[in-house]
């Protein structure tokens, strides 16, 4: 339910300047929505008998087709349809097409090394450390490379 129809719903009952004002309305945004009330209910209407002659052309590809086939159909028996209508009336009564395609996966992620988080970082585990922490095998590791150096 939108806020304006909650609005419609319940002005007999509270004041119109109140309801507004508690649902962050403004007066002249209901107003223009209710004038366009007899062009909502003509628009659904036509959705409705749309939808009607979709599932008939859905019926007749035993389900396959998706909106762009549905639509190129409708537009083959003479009715003028945006492939963008056509999909949000399949969407809105639920007619779908079939896919039969699976996604193919074209980047094959490596499994990660033994000791490791993910590939090419350092481990971050306590087990990969054995029984030194990360703090303790990084200060010997230091102190082995100051060793070296010296």
């Amino acid at each position: 339910m939108s806020r304006f129809q909650f609005v419609d719903d319940h002005r007999d009952a509270y004041d119109m300047k109140r309801l507004c004002e508690v649902l962050d309305l403004n007066r002249s945004s209901y107003y223009k929505w209710l004038s366009g009330r007899k062009a909502r209910a003509s628009r659904q209407s036509e959705d409705r008998l749309l939808a009607e002659r979709i599932r008939e052309v859905h019926g007749e590809s035993g389900g396959a087709y998706g909106s762009p086939r549905v639509t190129a159909e409708l537009r083959a028996k003479g009715l003028r349809i945006n492939e963008k209508r056509g999909a949000r009336i399949m969407r809105t009564f639920a007619v779908t097409g079939i896919r039969l395609r699976r996604r193919v996966r074209t980047t094959a992620t490596p499994a990660p090394a033994e000791g490791r988080s993910s590939p090419g970082r350092p481990a971050t585990t306590p087990a990969a450390y054995g029984h030194l922490g990360p703090n303790e095998y990084e200060r010997r590791r230091h102190a082995a490379k100051l060793a070296l150096a010296a």
